[in-house]
């Protein structure tokens, strides 16, 4: 079997993680699975939402700790495989933010460390009822440091820095709470869930979403006056797409926009 399965269905495809005996954890291997298909996504237009899953009791307990362990063995003491390690990892995150597609992780049981930077990393969450969240590498005494890259950037700075420090997971009610996730459904109910938000983003113009992805991150690193500058081209280039021109077309005609992409 596949450390990492793959299943299209129209537009969208589903990526799960298929390492439930180690809790899907982000080894060497699974990295460079999630890489390759990563940057196969990047090339294909036809998709357009990609859903990250688990599969098992868990979505993902993080890096593996034996290959760490393994690593340290080095002459070096594992300085040069963990640089390594951690540098793929963060390529592996930023390829998400990177992709045209929206990415929607799907979290169950637990997604703890680089686990949880997993879904935080990711453009949507939704999440089984009762999954835990934690960045608790501090209980080891591995400060959850990379792992804090994403989820800083998700939720108020005062909890992440309580979540890293503290080790203490969350559950799904206070990870909404934060904007960890977008919503919590029942278990049973959580494939159906995962695949309505992304059935609705499928039906949009791909090529708008495309530009809004990229558009979104973009401007958030901005100033205010530079966003605006920014946006406005973005919506430029946007309003002269043709496909653009057919949906307002459409809406105004009040008919289904007729869409090449």
């Amino acid at each position: 079997m596949p450390i990492l399965e793959r299943a299209d269905t129209g537009a969208i495809a589903r990526l799960t993680l298929n390492a439930p005996e180690k809790l899907n954890a982000l080894s060497d291997d699974m990295l460079a699975a999630l890489q390759s298909e990563f940057d196969r996504l990047a090339t294909q237009p036809h998709i357009r939402v990609v859903i990250l899953a688990g599969a098992g009791k868990a979505f993902c307990a993080g890096h593996d700790l034996k290959e760490m362990t393994a690593g340290r063995q080095a002459e070096d003491g594992g300085k040069a495989y963990f640089a390594d390690l951690f540098t793929r990892c963060a390529r592996v995150m930023t390829a998400i933010r990177s992709l045209p597609q929206p990415v929607i992780a799907q979290p169950h049981g637990i997604a703890t460390a680089a686990g949880c930077q997993l879904v935080a990393s990711c453009d949507l969450a939704v999440a089984a009822e009762g999954t835990r969240f934690g960045v608790n590498g501090v209980n080891i005494g591995l400060f959850c440091s990379t792992p804090m890259v994403a989820l800083s950037r998700n939720i108020p700075r005062k909890q992440a820095f309580e979540m890293l420090t503290t080790g203490e997971f969350i559950e799904t009610t206070r990870a909404r709470e934060l904007g960890l996730i977008n919503r919590a459904v029942p278990q049973d109910q959580l494939e159906d869930a995962t695949n309505e938000l992304a059935e609705t983003l499928a039906a949009k113009l791909g090529s708008a979403v495309k530009i809004g992805k990229h558009a979104f991150y973009n401007q958030l690193e901005m100033s205010l006056d530079a966003a605006y500058d920014y946006t406005r081209d973005v919506m430029v280039e946007n309003m002269l797409d043709r496909d653009t021109e057919e949906g307002i077309s459409a809406f105004i005609e009040k008919r289904p926009p007729e869409w090449t992409q």
